[in-house]
């Protein structure tokens, strides 16, 4: 699990086993697989909550990594809405959204992953993954 600091291309998304999860399924950590793109090997990822990830708003800071266009067009997130806009501009189902980088085990693909996680209401808490996409560097 490492961030993300150069221009990257979006190439293809992964399928992913299981996106959503809730209250209990989240302790100690939300895990489930994607499927490499490339070799199709079966690539576990575990979100840790308060501990995986990095904001998403590195990714479209000054279009350092992608560009808030980028985003849109491949759904990574969505545009947040108003009574959430503290959460930042853009999120996955209005909630704090952040991403990581993680590679294929077998043929070392590389891939974005995107996620939201918190309390969507009182004493409902979720771990939302937008996807996980192959990438190329783009520098």
């Amino acid at each position: 699990m490492y961030s993300i600091s150069k221009k990257i291309t979006i190439g293809q998304q992964a399928l992913i086993a299981k996106n959503f999860f809730s209250n209990d399924e989240i302790i100690p950590a939300a895990v489930t697989t994607f499927t490499c793109c490339q070799c199709g090997n079966a690539n576990t990822i575990t979100i840790k909550p308060y501990e995986s990830g990095f904001p998403i708003f590195q990714i479209y800071n000054e279009d350092k990594v992608l560009s808030k266009t980028e985003l849109f067009e491949n759904k990574i997130v969505t545009k947040t809405s108003e009574r959430m806009i503290h959460f930042g501009e853009l999120t996955v189902a209005d909630l704090p959204t952040l991403y990581f980088g993680t590679q294929c085990e077998s043929c070392h693909s590389k891939y974005i992953c995107v996620f939201s996680y918190g309390e969507k209401q009182p004493g409902l808490t979720l771990l939302n993954i937008s996807g996980v996409w192959k990438y190329e560097d783009s520098e």
